[in-house]
């Protein structure tokens, strides 16, 4: 199969094209540098320009910076919104499939069970809005697409809450993490796994996230936990649960953002690993001493 991965400098295309060339699909990708994909000048140019005509277009870029769009509007809406359409367009047009990846912030976070694929979205934040607008605008210009919603996600290659807090706890003695946001870690791993195991299944949005339920506060203690069991030094003694009140930022969080992953299993007929396993698989390949 022939892919195109778009936004390969972020930290799941870092993980997902070594991922898809071990496959053995045909993989193109490029870095937000020579791709913007909000730059639809660019992005026809790189089509046209391109030797082969790909089959799949993965949409790893998008602008991330959850409390910076909160003043970055414009910007976060240029990305996610019109990059995705833009990306659609052209799709349609070569008669590739668009596989986009998405997140848990187009929920407000007001339930207590798993969110499915139709619930209401209804974002909290300026990022939110623009990821949901970018959802709706590629179902408005293509049938044929793949839509994932994931969270929390870490991986290699780039700052992310694992490691953050290990750098913490290696120069802290007292850490505190919020422990009224809940939702599931997911590794790129599993992530790029669930991509490739959706390439081929019907049209539609997807939820994916490793199996489980963790406050940060949790996923601050396992990381520990893990760090501890591979016998890294660290200088943190205590762990300590706060409010988000107590922790200020700009854009709101869904307090509760757990996905349902029934549709993903039921169509890949695939397992998916509990975030404790996979948070081990991480520590273990970052090769920190035992």
């Amino acid at each position: 199969m022939k892919i195109l991965v778009t936004g390969s400098d972020g930290m799941l295309a870092r993980e997902l094209v070594p991922f898809i060339e071990k496959k053995g699909h045909q993989v193109a990708h490029y870095p937000r540098k020579s791709l913007d994909i909000a730059n639809v000048d660019i992005l026809v140019k790189t089509f046209l320009g391109l030797k082969w005509k790909p089959e799949v277009v993965i949409n790893c870029a998008a602008y991330t910076g959850v409390d910076r769009a909160e003043e970055e509007v414009e910007e976060a809406f240029s990305v996610n919104r019109d990059g995705a359409s833009y990306l659609a367009v052209i799709c349609k047009e070569i008669g590739a499939r668009l596989v986009h990846i998405s997140t848990d912030f187009v929920f407000d976070g007001h339930k207590n069970t798993p969110y499915k694929e139709g619930d209401r979205a209804k974002p909290l934040s300026v990022y939110g809005r623009s990821k949901l607008e970018g959802e709706r605008a590629i179902q408005k210009e293509t049938g044929n697409f793949i839509i994932i919603r994931t969270s929390w996600l870490y991986g290699p290659g780039k700052d992310n809450f694992v490691e953050k807090i290990i750098k913490l706890a290696s120069e802290r003695e007292e850490l505190s993490v919020v422990y009224d946001q809940v939702g599931t870690p997911t590794y790129t791993e599993d992530l790029s796994t669930a991509i490739i195991n959706l390439l081929d299944k019907p049209s539609g949005i997807y939820h994916f996230s490793n199996e489980g339920v963790a406050s940060w506060y949790d996923f601050a203690c396992g990381i520990m936990e893990s760090v501890k069991r591979k016998g890294a030094a660290v200088k943190l003694k205590n762990l300590k649960p706060v409010l988000t009140g107590e922790y200020p930022a700009r854009a709101k969080r869904p307090p509760y953002s757990v996905l349902d992953k029934s549709k993903y299993k039921k169509v890949t007929g695939k397992s998916i690993p509990h975030w404790m396993e996979a948070l081990s698989r991480y520590i273990d390949a970052s090769g920190r001493a035992r």
